[in-house]
């Protein structure tokens, strides 16, 4: 197969600019890397955050080419790469930030080892919407708090990126999940099977109605702010409190009071630092397992987008108006 020396790319070139649609060169792989024709990419609010400057955690040095997520097929493999072959079709959380370049374009170079094999029965499009979600809500539950089988979780958020697909593995994993959100999300959180909780009620209503006042083993918050707050007061004694938002100021005293623990979930570490990449491929190929014995699926928009309409789908995002996961087709 003849290596396609040039590809189609989204191009930041400054904070808040329309993304340009220019034609580069095909990156070079490295001997631990894949080349990736790229299907589908994955958009999310940090997306609109990095392409506005505005997320101090996430610096990508400009110009540059965004999108966190990808889908597609593998094209080329580095001399080290034995997991992948040409042909394969893969997907995870790959870059877009960093200094690591995304995944609108037509190729990507990859770290192999924060890939997976794409589940069979997932579209390149479900797939591609699939990997940051899965994996904050997955070190969350599973490397941070250790979910079991019995618990009761409560999944703050419920109807969000994060929050739908942590009620799947929660129940997965053999939990009792119950999830915030508002009257409108009432549906979408019960279609997921967790039980709703408007999220205007009393936080001593529902500790009591739900866990008999003892407060539940595992909140996590997906919102942040004062609803972090809330998860301190909603724990029961020696419970876990995750949150993949715990910016701000916090009181900790409800948390020590109750004996219980907190940790933070920073999904994009591995990508930042090298650190803990291939932990993200083994995260993917979790998620793949469950997706195909039936058991997690995401919420994707069915409105589709190109490269030459990713300001759409960012749009979208920042008005609040996305109904699931929004992907550019590639």
């Amino acid at each position: 197969m003849t290596r396609q020396s040039t590809m189609r790319a989204a191009i930041l070139e400054f904070h808040n600019a329309p993304l340009r649609l220019s034609t580069v060169s095909t990156p070079e792989v490295g001997p631990r890397e894949v080349l990736v024709r790229v299907r589908a990419s994955g958009v999310n609010p940090l997306d609109t955050k990095i392409h506005a400057g505005t997320a101090a955690h996430a610096r990508h040095p400009l110009p540059a080419i965004l999108g966190i997520e990808l889908a597609g097929v593998v094209e080329q493999t580095g001399h080290d790469v034995t997991r992948f072959k040409p042909g394969d079709e893969v997907y995870g959380m790959t870059g877009g930030v960093g200094g690591v370049p995304g995944s609108l374009a037509e190729f990507a170079a990859v770290d192999a080892d924060l890939l997976a094999p794409r589940p069979a029965n997932l579209s390149m499009r479900e797939a591609a919407a699939l990997p940051l979600i899965f994996i904050t809500a997955w070190e969350g539950l599973i490397d941070r708090a250790a979910l079991k089988a019995g618990q009761k979780v409560l999944i703050h958020g419920g109807a969000g990126g994060v929050g739908h697909i942590a009620i799947q593995i929660a129940r997965a994993f053999g939990a009792d999940v119950f999830a915030t959100g508002s009257a409108a999300q009432r549906a979408t959180i019960e279609g997921f099977g967790a039980v709703f909780i408007d999220r205007g009620t009393a936080i001593e209503a529902y500790v009591a109605e739900h866990t008999g006042g003892r407060g539940f083993d595992i909140v996590y918050d997906t919102v942040g702010g004062k609803v972090l707050d809330a998860s301190f007061e909603a724990v029961r004694r020696f419970g876990h409190v995750v949150s993949a938002l715990g910016w701000g100021t916090h009181a900790l005293a409800p948390l020590s009071f109750r004996a219980a623990s907190y940790s933070g979930v920073f999904t994009l570490l591995p990508l930042l630092s090298g650190e803990g990449r291939a932990h993200h491929g083994e995260i993917m190929a979790e998620a793949t397992r469950l997706v195909e014995a039936g058991k997690l699926a995401p919420l994707v928009d069915a409105r589709r987008f190109t490269l030459e309409s990713v300001g759409d789908a960012y749009a979208l995002i920042r008005d609040h108006a996305a109904k699931g996961k929004l992907v550019v087709d590639i």
